[in-house]
Parts: C-alpha cells; structure tokens; sequence
C-alpha cells in the first residue's frame, strides 16, 4: 500500500488531517464582493455567494490536490462540509419561485472530468442537495451545464477567465428541469466569478433563476492578507 499523506500538510497516515480542517469548520460567510465578474451590469443584485474558507494554505493545498492530484479520498470529507454549509445557509437562500430550489454544479471541461476521474464538483452539488433537505428544503440535482470548451481556468488572469468562458456554458439535454425554477450553483473555489456568470448566463437562458452560490473556498484578492469577508 502507499503512505497516505494529509493534502494539507503533509502530516502521515491521514488524508486530512485534523488540524488542516478546521479551516473549513466554521460557519459559511459571504464572499461575493471578492469576485470582480459577478458585478452585473443591468441592474440585478449582486449574487450572493457563501463559502468556507480562503483559499490559501491548507485548503488550497488540499483543493489542488483533490482535483488535480488524484486524491479522490478527499471527496467524502469535503462533500461533507459542503453539506454542512449548505444546512447552514438554507434559511437565508433568497426564494420567489414555487417548486424544489434546483442545485446545480459549474461545469468543468470534458477533458478535466475524464483527467480527474469524473466531475468533483458535481459530488458536491449532491452533498449540497443533501443539506437542504436535513435543513426542510426540498431540492433537486440537475447535472446539465456542460462546457463546450477552452482551457481549464487554473492560472488564468481574470480578463483571461472572461474571454475563455464567453459563450462556453451551454446547458444540457433534461435542462428543462431548471425552467421557471430558483437555482443554486456549488463550485469548489471562487476566483473571479467568470465561471459563476458564465453558468447563471446558461442558466438564465434556459429560463432558470440563480439565487445563490456555494463554494468550498474563495481567493482574496491579490495583496490581501487572507482576512475574509
């Protein structure tokens, strides 16, 4: 058997060790004023966001990790605390539409699913649909974004993230399931909102209604010193 190592830190024989994740045990805080691209220019409101932690450090380590590093076994540990948040933050989900509030993961590239062994964040928007039901929401999974292509997003500028989502994220055949419904997105991290915008645009599309965002981890912007907020 190989050593295990914790993709935080480095300590031996755990995944995640304890100490790298209380980084994420907190309560779930706003993170959208962090995230130039969300800044709607037709008047909407800017779309609330929830996440964990910054994405910095140990989460991040592990985040890498997890996507890019094979480390699969960290997928129950952080699906759980996606699903803790989610419980957290479903009172305070905006509402104006009748019907199960639909949760659906930003997509990855096709090419970034089949290298990571299946789409991650996807076992995320399930773990976040299983948190609303333990808070008395009903919702629903609709795995249907899809991106047509371009490059994977990781070490991408912010005006580069822009140009490389513009018109990428379609939605899918069953997308019907997201007509006239409110619509959560769950992603791992939030950068600068490009692949957010890009999948609430798709959803808007298709006659969906986005309310409200979760992320495992945001990333302060560049200079700060990891306060959140």
């Amino acid at each position: 058997m190989l050593p295990v190592a914790c993709a935080g830190c480095g300590a031996v024989d755990v995944a995640w060790c304890a100490a790298c994740r209380t980084a994420l045990a907190g309560p779930p805080w706003r993170c959208e004023q962090r995230a130039g691209r969300l800044d709607p220019l037709d008047g909407r409101p800017l779309l609330p966001v929830w996440t964990l932690a910054d994405n910095v450090g140990p989460v991040r380590h592990a985040v890498v990790a997890w996507k890019d590093g094979g480390r699969l076994d960290l997928t129950r540990p952080l699906a759980a605390d996606v699903a803790r948040a989610a419980r957290s933050v479903a009172p305070h989900v905006p509402r104006s539409r009748p019907g199960p509030l639909v949760v659906a993961a930003v997509p990855s590239t096709a090419g970034a699913r089949r290298r990571r062994g299946g789409w991650l964040v996807d076992d995320l928007a399930r773990a976040a649909v299983r948190g609303l039901g333990e808070a008395g929401v009903v919702a629903c999974r609709a795995p249907v974004l899809r991106r047509r292509g371009g490059q994977d997003q990781a070490g991408l500028g912010a005006r580069a993230r822009a140009r490389n989502l513009l018109g990428q994220v379609r939605v899918a055949r069953g997308g019907r399931v997201l007509g006239g419904r409110d619509v959560l997105l769950v992603d791992d991290v939030l950068t600068t909102g490009a692949s957010v915008a890009a999948s609430a645009a798709a959803v808007r599309a298709a006659g969906g209604f986005v309310v409200a965002c979760l992320t495992v981890a945001s990333t302060p912007a560049p200079g700060a010193r990891g306060a959140r907020g």
